[in-house]
């Protein structure tokens, strides 16, 4: 992201009734059932169901159900319940009807799911409770229905360990948390593959493409793969609800990255939530999938992080520059603690190379990509802004990066002794 602008306020959905645009299925549009395989969608392992209709022609059954607008004929819609799955990077969901409309995640129910299935429970205990915490527009289904984004928790009310979402609410509603109001944008980064091989979109099965160099913010068949990927997740985003603010293709050919925020406090995970779920939807019905792995290709290929721009109310106010490097020095001294929270496999992309830092040491710098923490030139010519942590992997929960970050710029205070020391280490005058 070039710069942090002001964020949009947390968007709560109050569903509003469409105009019926769906007409009735009749039966005599047809007069046979036609089960064909669609060649594109074969090799994704699904099938269309077409019916003949009395001229001849063909339509898609499961379609046009699919896209049935049930407004005119109900007050009850569908919530799609999403939650974090056991390993922490995989996102489940399931749906409910609801009966009534809602303004606030608090009216929706709460529900269970079988936490032994997805790694989360014992089989003997495995009921694990539901809370609803923020609400988006369902581009899939559209209308009145909803996406949720849930937390769990356990039957007694204890979140359960891979909640990590209950620590970081902790963290933001701090008092001095709340008073420097910290807004966050992060560029998730993402690896498109094809399915039965699980190489890269658009490299040769078993090959490798031309090097790195004409493929970022590329248009062309032969540099640009996934654009319609990458398109309809925007769009499906911005119907969401969700502060998307971006995308373009990345260096590595077969990846792509989009921008969420500026959005503040929990509110950043939230959104990086529910569009990861909209991703994963809509590789799906594309046939391609979907992986956050930090470094999916090894050898001399880019890797993929979430890089997490950053920046508090002193920060963005005059003399903020100064309030930046205090905020750097903390990050230097607790550097291990945010590379062992920043994502799985990260010390496979943090190398020194391809726009990194070296896992193990520490580093800021202006204007530098490879650096850990880089700070922009307007934010220096201004004296006041913003910092990029570039730490993160793409793989990294948001909840706890975000949360993290607070923490060590906010609630954390090193000793003197050791403050000291840090700002000599990294020639940093605080």
């Amino acid at each position: 992201m070039a710069q942090i602008l002001a964020p949009s306020t947390q968007w709560q959905t109050r569903i509003t009734k469409t105009s019926p645009n769906a007409s009735p299925i009749t039966s005599n549009m047809w007069s046979s059932l036609l089960w064909k395989q669609n060649k594109k969608v074969a090799r994704a392992s699904k099938f269309r169901v077409l019916a003949i209709k009395s001229d001849g022609s063909t339509i898609n059954r499961l379609e046009g159900l699919l896209n049935l607008d049930v407004t005119p004929y109900t007050d009850k819609f569908i919530a799609e319940y999403i939650w974090i799955g056991g390993t922490g990077v995989d996102v489940r969901s399931k749906s409910r009807t609801i009966s009534k409309p809602v303004s606030h995640p608090s009216e929706l129910p709460k529900w269970n799911y079988d936490g032994s299935s997805t790694g989360q429970a014992p089989g003997d205990d495995s009921e694990v409770i539901l809370y609803p915490q923020a609400i988006f527009r369902d581009p899939f289904r559209g209308g009145n229905n909803i996406l949720v984004i849930c937390d769990a928790y356990t039957p007694q009310g204890e979140p359960i360990p891979t909640n990590k979402r209950h620590r970081a609410a902790e963290i933001f509603s701090n008092p001095k948390v709340q008073a420097e109001i910290p807004w966050y944008g992060i560029e998730q980064e993402y690896t498109l593959l094809q399915t039965d091989v699980k190489w890269p979109l658009g490299w040769p099965v078993g090959g490798y493409p031309g090097p790195q160099g004409p493929y970022y913010c590329a248009a062309g068949a032969d540099k640009s793969f996934g654009r319609d990927i990458s398109d309809a997740h925007y769009k499906a985003c911005l119907y969401a609800g969700i502060n998307i603010s971006g995308t373009n293709g990345e260096v590595m050919p077969g990846q792509w990255e989009y921008q969420v925020g500026p959005s503040v406090g929990i509110e950043a995970g939230d959104h990086i939530w529910a569009s990861r779920y909209l991703l994963e939807r809509i590789t799906e019905q594309a046939g391609v999938v979907l992986t956050l792995d930090p470094k999916p290709i090894e050898g001399d290929w880019n890797g993929a992080g979430a890089h997490t721009n950053y920046s508090t109310k002193s920060m963005r106010e005059e003399g903020g520059f100064e309030v930046i490097k205090k905020a750097i020095l903390n990050l230097s001294l607790r550097h291990q603690d945010h590379i062992r929270a920043y994502g799985e496999g990260n010390e496979r992309r943090l190398t020194g190379k391809h726009e990194t830092a070296d896992i193990n040491t520490f580093s800021w710098g202006v204007a530098n990509r490879g650096c850990s923490i880089r700070v922009g030139r307007d934010t220096e010519k201004e004296g006041k802004g913003y910092l990029e942590d570039r730490r993160p992997a793409s793989n990294m929960d948001p909840y706890v990066v975000t949360a993290l970050l607070a923490e060590t710029t906010l609630l954390w205070e090193p000793t003197l002794e050791a403050e000291a020391l840090a700002a000599q280490k990294i020639q940093l005058k605080v």
